[in-house]
């Protein structure tokens, strides 16, 4: 029973913390966009692609490059 007198005050310290918690992620505007990173993955950034695009081409010059010589 004595047992009671210690989870009690750790079960109403933890609520106060989780509600703590929760107001500070609303007002820190935590929750404001929740689809942004999960469509993001979806779509490919234009940096990404042009880096994608240099990298095929000169792999392209270095194999007309090499067939040149032979």
């Amino acid at each position: 029973m004595s047992i009671i007198y210690i989870l009690i005050p750790i079960a109403i310290l933890l609520t106060i913390l989780g509600i703590y918690l929760f107001f500070w992620a609303v007002k820190t505007e935590q929750f404001e966009d929740l689809e942004k990173q999960g469509m993001s993955i979806l779509f490919d950034d234009n940096s990404q692609s042009k880096t994608s695009e240099d990298n095929q081409n000169d792999v392209i010059e270095d194999t007309k490059q090499s067939s040149d010589k032979q």
